[in-house]
């Protein structure tokens, strides 16, 4: 096992029975889902079946959204002072191009390799997800744009590359059939 939470895009949901077709990688990130991928999936999220695991520990999102409301928290973060200012501008740009390379309908989180590290019950473990540590990211995030939060802004761009360096690649980990 990788030890990865890995998104993915798609036109359509998975069901029990079958995975949407195409499924776009979009990003990983080692041993935890960060705050890129809580804010991506933050937006119309729903537990779902997983196209990866046996349990239902899978996760949609709408895209659009998500995909805004990142950018724009990454916005917010580079106009303050930023270590590896360079490393950040360009992690930002491969985000925001990826992100419009990939582009799609929904996200599809995958964090069953997080959970078997961290839950003890997996069939909850998704719900627990949204309302523990989604929801609230999302809610800082608006707050953020808004014009407050300025200490958590002060945060991440101490320790960005925890909460917004994922892999963003065509090919991840677990990748589909593009058929």
């Amino acid at each position: 096992m990788a030890n990865r939470s890995y998104l993915y895009a798609a036109d359509s949901l998975p069901t029990a029975d079958d995975i949407p077709r195409p499924v776009r990688c979009v990003s990983e990130h080692a041993w935890d889902v960060p705050l890129a991928h809580l804010l991506l999936a933050g937006h119309g999220t729903a537990a779902a079946p997983s196209m990866i695991w046996n349990p239902p520990v899978g996760l949609t999102a709408d895209y659009d959204p998500g995909a805004d409301l990142l950018l724009g928290l990454l916005r917010l973060v580079g106009e303050g002072e930023i270590a590896d200012r360079e490393d950040f501008d360009a992690m930002v740009l491969r985000t925001a191009q990826h992100l419009e390379k990939q582009r799609s309908r929904h996200f599809l989180l995958e964090p069953g390799e997080i959970f078997s590290l961290v839950e003890d019950d997996l069939d909850t473990a998704a719900q627990d997800l949204i309302d523990t540590r989604i929801e609230p990211a999302v809610t800082r995030a608006r707050s953020a744009l808004d014009g407050r939060e300025a200490a958590w802004l002060d945060e991440l761009r101490k320790d960005w590359s925890t909460h917004f360096a994922s892999f963003y690649a065509d090919h991840l980990y677990y990748s589909f059939p593009t058929d």
